[in-house]
């Protein structure tokens, strides 16, 4: 007779959960003003057979609260079983509702951070299992390198962590670069020049939304003087103007811009603007859910959708929403928040694997000075990253890094990311403002 093999495969037999804070500049933008560590949170995964899978999200108490919350329908798990995994969390925990999205300044929801946490640590297990990249698991390599754009933020002067507002006079270049202060076109251009000097970056953003629009406006126009037309220039306001503003604005800026990222707030003033301009307009805040598609769809609200795996719902609802956006005529891109490396090669596995990517995706990584993958910061050529060629996501964790970080993390006495809280402490009087010009 013929013996019949069991499907069952390796299961989840620990997980772990390690809160970090890692050095963040003073950055500006329409929430307030960074804190001098931003957080994440690293997850790992064990097996039966001791084989661990990584993954890293944005981090506060709340979500480290709910991943330990999982653990008790995580373990014992089956890695392969992803499906049913999100089945047993959206029972426990609910659906996710984006209903505030837009009016937040930032993605609060739980479920999307959790199942993307365990999703990319169990597909870092499944690659290492077949001794496949991860790109291999969502289709296979489209590219051999993603692009990524400049992300440029207006910004105080300071180095962030221990220093704070104080500057590292012992750095050089781009680590140099990052602690000075931008808050006029001249220091946007000079930070420009710096970041794309070391990366190599062939695209530009800036973040707006902390100043008024005539300020950062004539910075984007800079900017287009300082590169030319050779170099594609994007701008987010961060949904923080009004739609008079945002289109008086837009037409000035049509002559220079590759998108304009959520200038307004909602879809239905998006679907306005949209008709009003010639220039793309892309999101991530008014459009941020499979929920919000037809009615995206619809009005048509943007042109360009600005993807995040970490509040999709992980790399393969980030596949499916690639399917959707180009069933319905939309590109796809990447939105980025603070991140270390293993999110970037997270980042890196999806670009790679996405049947089109017309636009550079975003990455802060610039930003950070602190790594905690082993052989530290990835590297750039050309403003793009390589797909890591190891099994899974082929990044390994550092873990005296990882404790040190942690430690940070405990020093640092944060819990949660409030931009508007640090502000104050520079500004008294100053409040977040949904829309403000």
């Amino acid at each position: 007779m013929k013996q019949v093999h069991s499907a069952k495969g390796p299961l989840i037999r620990e997980i772990r959960i390690t809160p970090i804070a890692i050095t963040d500049p003073p950055l500006l933008n329409a929430a307030g003003l960074h804190a001098p560590y931003a957080l994440r949170t690293i997850v790992e995964l064990e097996t039966e057979d001791g084989i661990v899978g990584i993954s890293e999200i944005p981090g506060n108490e709340a979500i480290d609260a709910a991943l330990r919350e999982a653990s008790s329908i995580i373990i014992g798990k089956d890695v392969y079983q992803l499906g049913k995994i999100q089945q047993e969390l959206e029972a426990w925990f609910g659906k996710d509702s984006s209903f505030d999205r837009g009016d937040a300044p930032w993605d609060q929801r739980k479920l999307v951070h959790i199942f993307s946490a365990l999703e990319v640590a169990c597909l870092d297990i499944i690659g290492k299992i077949v001794n496949r990249p991860v790109v291999d698991l969502l289709g296979g390599k489209m590219r051999d390198a993603v692009p990524f754009a400049a992300y440029l933020f207006f910004k105080y002067e300071g180095a962030g962590g221990k220093l704070g507002f104080a500057k590292n006079t012992s750095a050089t270049g781009w680590d140099a670069a990052r602690q000075e202060k931008a808050i006029d076109p001249e220091g946007i251009v000079v930070q420009a020049r710096a970041m794309c000097k070391a990366y190599g970056f062939q695209s530009i953003k800036l973040k707006g939304g902390a100043f008024e629009p005539e300020l950062e406006v004539a910075s984007m126009q800079a900017l287009f003087q300082e590169f030319g037309g050779g170099v594609p220039l994007r701008f987010d306001p961060n949904a923080i103007w009004k739609p008079e503003t945002a289109l008086k604005y837009g037409k000035i800026m049509e002559p220079i811009l590759e998108y304009l990222e959520d200038p307004v707030r909602g879809q239905e003033n998006m679907a306005w603007l949209r008709k009003m301009i010639r220039t793309p307009l892309a999101t991530n805040m008014c459009t941020t859910s499979f929920d919000e598609i037809p009615s995206g769809i619809a009005l048509g609200s943007e042109d360009i959708i600005l993807s995040d795996h970490h509040f999709w719902g992980g790399l393969r609802a980030s596949m499916e929403l690639s399917r959707l956006c180009d069933t319905f005529g939309r590109h796809l891109s990447m939105h980025s928040n603070s991140h270390l490396g293993i999110s970037l090669a997270a980042m890196v596995h999806l670009g790679a694997a996405l049947p089109q990517l017309p636009y550079a995706l975003d990455t802060h990584y610039p930003w950070q000075s602190e790594e905690i993958i082993e052989g530290g910061a990835m590297k750039f050529q050309d403003g793009a990253v390589a797909v890591p060629s190891g099994p899974g996501l082929g990044v390994e964790l550092d873990r005296d890094a990882l404790a040190k970080l942690h430690q940070q993390y405990l020093d640092s006495g944060l819990k949660k990311r409030d931009d508007e809280i640090e502000m104050k402490k520079v500004h008294p009087d100053w409040t977040f403002q949904k829309t403000r010009w």
